[in-house]
């Protein structure tokens, strides 16, 4: 049977209990660095949260990523999810996945990944907070902060979605991604998010490993 890449308890009180805020790292597979690469690299540096994102390739290709690091992953307690597809998220045994708009419903996912998972949604306004706050799940990824003029929220924005959601209750975990680096993660930090999802700052550094570990000292 594969072993489960599962959830160490420094993540669970993390994303879960909102004890400290966590580096997340997603891959980029437009990167030189191969996405395997990038992993161990993130991981050496001492990011325990990645989420594998490799949206135009093949469900094989994908697994044979995970297949090649799984065992660092096991190794170091390093939590591991996909981006959408969660039947594969469920084939491999990985610990969860993050669920874009586009993917099934948040509903589906629990029931196709079971209870033990973490299940992750991205929203860029309150209004969609509010459509997923009653179900069953872990944290919600707020941005992009950069991105395409039409999507991208800013540091003002995910604040205010933070604040309305403390305002309204909703306790669930909150991640800011999109363009996130060592010059701005201050204004990251400061919207009072419990997560810090990087990836081009990571996957293009010229030192990996150096990048990682000096961002985890800027969070810490």
């Amino acid at each position: 049977m594969r072993q489960t890449c599962s959830i160490p308890s420094d993540l669970y009180y993390a994303i879960i209990l909102y004890h400290y805020t966590m580096l997340q790292f997603v891959t980029n597979p437009k990167a030189e660095r191969s996405v395997e690469d990038q992993v161990r690299g993130v991981i050496e540096g001492g990011c325990r949260w990645v989420e594998i994102n490799m949206p135009d390739a093949s469900d094989q290709e994908i697994e044979n990523v995970v297949n090649a690091i799984m065992p660092v992953c096991l190794e170091t307690e390093t939590f591991l999810l996909l981006s959408g597809r969660a039947e594969l998220a469920k084939r491999l045994n990985v610990g969860g996945v993050r669920l874009y708009k586009h993917d099934i419903l948040p509903s589906q996912a629990r029931v196709l990944l079971g209870a033990g998972a973490v299940i992750g949604v991205t929203a860029n306004t309150i209004e969609e907070v509010e459509s997923v706050k009653a179900l069953d799940i872990d944290y919600i990824a707020l941005g992009p902060i950069h991105g395409k003029e039409d999507e991208q929220i800013g540091f003002e924005g995910v604040s205010k979605i933070v604040e309305q959601m403390h305002a309204k209750e909703i306790e669930i975990a909150s991640v800011a991604f999109g363009g996130i680096d060592h010059e701005n993660i201050g204004k990251a930090l400061n919207t009072r998010v419990n997560g810090i999802a990087v990836s081009d700052a990571l996957a293009y550094a010229d030192d990996i490993v150096k990048v990682t570990a000096e961002l985890i000292a800027s969070i810490n």
